[in-house]
């Protein structure tokens, strides 16, 4: 892969500095925010544009969508569903990033299922996860089959330019290969390890006494994950099992997972929302889901 430039180096060192600013903005000023935002939409759209204003050259850890709203007359409709789903997800989680109470994920399950147009739970086939709110990680991306490296990896240069530089993990994922060989590789396999996710399968409730019938299950399960800090979603499958308790992250996302959630703040971690998904005739594809 080509080096980067001075340019571009400024440019990664001033989107980390930013984006950090962003998350503190947003731990101190929440609250305020959220205030805001429960009057009306329009109050809403106009206090919090002027607040942007005000906090340039980086926007707040709001919507992404809050940056165009003063240039795109037609973005105020997007600007409402994005901030009042981040607002209400944000009414609902604890301010500490921590397992959920029974009711905290009473009112995250009743938001998601209200707000997108696929269903999630906290349990399938009676197995749940240790947690469902947590920090992720990047992680590297995954051997597809035997002899899968970084040059065959990619369909198009403009995706091994974005995502090349993450490499390939040294050992397989939990479940090894996604296809046997090149030849028989699928669309679903490549899929499966692009929106990827690493979950700690291996500390999941009765994991330890039903170790054969937790793997199977877990190979390739459909989740919905989402960033609470901006409604960013996507369906995707675990991939692996991971990360270790130590590292202080309780998941870890593909590199085209972590770009899209908007979790690559140069500390790659941040926290997430991760549940299962309702999909038993496997029809619900892989990759970013929109608001309704």
């Amino acid at each position: 892969m080509p080096k980067k430039s001075h340019y571009e180096k400024l440019r990664d060192k001033w989107i980390g500095q930013h984006q950090a600013l962003q998350e503190k903005l947003w731990a101190r000023h929440g609250e305020a925010f959220h205030s805001l935002v429960n009057t009306t939409r329009s109050f809403a759209a106009g206090s919090l544009g002027s607040l942007l204003l005000l906090t340039s050259p980086a926007l707040p850890a709001l919507p992404s969508q809050v940056s165009s709203v003063i240039a795109n007359e037609n973005a105020p409709h997007e600007f409402d569903k994005s901030t009042f789903f981040v607002t209400d997800l944000m009414n609902a989680l604890p301010k500490e990033v921590q397992p959920l109470t029974g009711p905290e994920e009473k009112a995250t399950l009743s938001i998601l299922n209200r707000d997108f147009d696929v269903r999630v739970t906290p349990e399938l086939q009676g197995i749940r996860l240790e947690r469902n709110y947590g920090y992720i990680g990047m992680e590297q991306h995954l051997a597809r089959y035997p002899g899968d490296t970084l040059e065959t990896h990619f369909d198009n240069a403009v995706d091994a330019q974005l995502y090349g530089k993450q490499g390939m993990a040294p050992g397989l994922g939990a479940w090894g290969y996604f296809a046997r060989s090149f030849d028989s590789l699928t669309e679903e396999d490549k899929a499966r390890e692009k929106y990827y996710i690493a979950v700690q399968t291996f500390i999941a409730p009765g994991f330890d006494e039903n170790v054969r019938e937790y793997i199977t299950f877990f190979k390739y399960r459909k989740m919905l994950i989402v960033n609470p800090q901006n409604g960013r979603a996507m369906v995707v499958v675990i991939g692996d099992a991971g990360p270790g308790r130590s590292t202080g992250k309780q998941f870890g996302g593909s590199p085209e997972v972590m770009k899209y959630l908007e979790r690559v703040d140069g500390r790659q971690k941040g926290p997430v929302i991760v549940y299962f998904l309702e999909d038993p005739d496997n029809t619900v594809p892989l990759g970013p889901v929109s608001l309704k």
